[in-house]
């Protein structure tokens, strides 16, 4: 490939295992068993990883195929207390508050079909000539923690965790004070000259200022009436609602588009739209397309401000906290924390700091007479209650075998949407919600950089890119806690994270068929494909200051996840009652016996706190059986 030389090298691996994304060279049970080679580390596994070869195949045969196994005769295992399908946050969650309920000696078995545990929370780690730097690939960070319910405070609490100590452990003027702020980039391809600027319009924050507008404007190669008309948006404050109450104004914004609302009440044109479509997918997953125009006014976008209705509207995201709670590897530490509460010997070390560098022995995670076991690479294809009904088997594919397992409960905490394929038990009716739900796909990418000395001369350390393939890049959390430290200098190594959301606007499809159709998409792309986009992107961004892939790429890591984010109501299409308290999650969500289900999609809510008072639910739940 022409734009790196071999010393990036071809990163398709499994283990070190070379696996042919266009053929496959791998089966998917060799993949998976190379996965599950003695002392394999996948934190430290680069390529394309997040639901890697060998974790979604068994789980397509069953729901795109309908393919069936064998029901083994004998059990694999004895009885457990406790089996949980899933090991990602809230699985883990919930089998950490079953265990401290029932007992340490409680059986309790996790299955899970990556060949890491945390789900979404996903650790990558990277050496650096000889630095060791943790980035996190999926669940980024503790959000608005002082809002999270009784259950989810008191797991933090019995985990050890203390978030006021991350006003000490993240630098919040770190760049600041290097003179480095959010910048926008725009290419070559799409606007005829690769330009780099501050961002002339609002971008996760207050508008900017005028002498800072003028300045963008100037440089970016924009039409001449789209810098004009932006300029008037951002700043003119005009009521282009004039003539309603601001009752019947927030009425009509909540069934208009935030796009179709430009396009047929301001002077915007074609290029403003497609500039800022992609501003809320870090958040939504999806753009202003199919985002309401009142989203859009509480995010106080251009046209908006003008409209008087912020005294009618909620405004859930002006958070009281900064977004500082975060572990250099994001929520990954949490998944870990966890798995040190459930098996202490696989990780080491007491504290919520020195989790960060805490060894994990993958070997002891399914240790034979361990009270609980994680067992990884192990996909679910039936959940039913045994014949005397005081119970329930499971039955799961490993390295193409299929097992079966029994529990005195079961708690379904993988993606929701497999429940109704596994859970053969479940109501029409629930499987019918259930299947009114699809996750959002979303790839994070970290890019290990030996140097960040062109970010430091171009004055930016992230960067919204409305036309690249990433539409965001920015410079990892400045986070140093227990013996990690942050990068320094910008002559010191650091992680780059990137973020690519497949979106499928103009073409007519709602939020949720958009989902459908970036989903797909994702499994086109093999590694190369990623890495050719991102290297060319920050090619186009940052090479007038000095930035040279071959040089200062020391790696990359792609998380891609096909079924990302929880599916959160979006008021254009769904009820407008909708919430994590009301909706058709109630009715997917229902307990089946001894089988309750638990994740963030069934608190319709893609945070930590959904996926653990997902876990607390379930629990209870399942308790009272007791």
């Amino acid at each position: 490939m022409g734009w790196l030389k071999s010393d990036i090298t071809r990163r398709d691996f499994l283990n070190g295992v070379a696996l042919s994304v266009a053929a496959g060279a791998l089966s998917p049970a060799a993949a998976m068993s190379a996965a599950n080679a003695p002392h394999a580390y996948p934190p430290g596994l680069a390529g394309l990883r997040g639901s890697h070869a060998g974790a979604f195949e068994v789980a397509h045969a069953l729901a795109w195929e309908g393919r069936k196994w064998a029901r083994p005769s004998a059990l694999t295992d004895s009885l457990y207390d406790l089996v949980v399908v899933g090991a990602g946050l809230s699985g883990l969650a919930a089998a950490h508050l079953f265990r401290a309920a029932a007992g340490e000696s409680a059986r309790i078995l996790i299955l899970d079909n990556h060949d890491d545990f945390g789900g979404h929370a996903r650790r990558n780690e990277f050496d650096v000539d000889g630095r060791k730097l943790i980035g996190y690939g999926g669940s980024q960070s503790i959000d608005g923690p002082s809002s999270y319910s009784p259950d989810s405070k008191e797991i933090l609490k019995s985990l050890g965790v203390d978030v006021s100590r991350f006003y000490d452990y993240f630098d919040q003027q770190f760049y600041e004070k290097r003179g480095m702020r959010a910048g926008l980039y725009l290419d070559q391809k799409t606007y005829g000259a690769d330009a780099l600027s501050d961002l002339p319009f609002p971008y996760w924050s207050n508008a900017p200022r005028k002498k800072t507008v003028d300045r963008a404007l100037k440089a970016l190669p924009l039409q001449p009436q789209t810098k004009s008309v932006l300029k008037t948006l951002v700043f003119e404050g005009r009521d282009y609602l004039d003539g309603k109450s601001a009752e019947e104004k927030v009425a009509y914004l909540r069934s208009v588009s935030y796009e179709d609302f430009l396009k047929r009440h301001t002077p915007a044109t074609d290029e403003i739209v497609t500039l800022l479509r992609r501003i809320p997918l870090g958040l939504w997953g999806c753009g202003w397309d199919v985002l309401s125009a009142l989203e859009a006014s509480r995010w106080g976008m251009p046209g908006t401000d003008g409209l008087g209705v912020g005294d009618l509207i909620d405004n859930s995201h002006d958070f009281e906290e900064p977004y500082i709670f975060h572990f250099p590897d994001g929520n990954a530490s949490l998944a870990r924390l966890l798995v040190r509460k459930l098996i202490p010997d696989a990780v080491s070390g007491s504290t919520m700091e020195d989790i960060v560098l805490a060894a994990v022995d993958y070997g002891r995670l399914d240790a034979h007479g361990a009270p609980t076991r994680i067992r990884l690479g192990a996909t679910a294809v039936e959940m039913r209650h045994s014949p005397t009904g005081r119970s329930v088997d499971v039955v799961y594919v490993k390295e193409g075998i299929a097992h079966r397992v029994r529990g005195r409960h079961a708690i379904m905490a993988g993606y929701m949407a497999m429940a109704p394929h596994i859970c053969l038990e479940m109501p029409t009716a629930q499987a019918e919600a259930v299947r009114f739900f699809t996750k959002i796909p979303l790839v994070y990418v970290n890019v290990a950089l030996r140097n960040w000395r062109a970010f430091e001369k171009a004055g930016f350390h992230r960067l919204y890119a409305p036309s690249s393939f990433c539409d965001l890049a920015a410079l990892d959390f400045p986070v140093s806690m227990g013996d990690y430290r942050f990068s320094a200098s910008p002559d010191e190594p650091i992680l780059l994270h990137l973020h690519h959301v497949p979106i499928a606007p103009g073409l007519g499809l709602n939020e949720k068929d958009q989902h459908r159709a970036g989903r797909h998409s994702l499994y086109t792309l093999s590694f190369e494909d990623f890495e050719t986009a991102i290297v060319g992107q920050l090619t186009g961004a940052l090479s007038a200051f000095g930035f040279d892939a071959e040089k200062t790429v020391a790696g990359i890591t792609v998380n891609r996840w096909p079924h990302g984010y929880a599916y959160e109501y979006n008021e254009l299409f769904d009820g407008a009652d909708w919430s994590p308290e009301n909706g058709p999650h109630l009715a997917a969500r229902e307990q089946i016996g001894r089988i309750s289900i638990a994740n963030s999609d069934s608190s319709a809510f893609a945070y930590v706190n959904g996926a653990f008072d997902a876990a607390a639910r379930a629990v209870k739940e399942q308790l009272l059986l007791s």
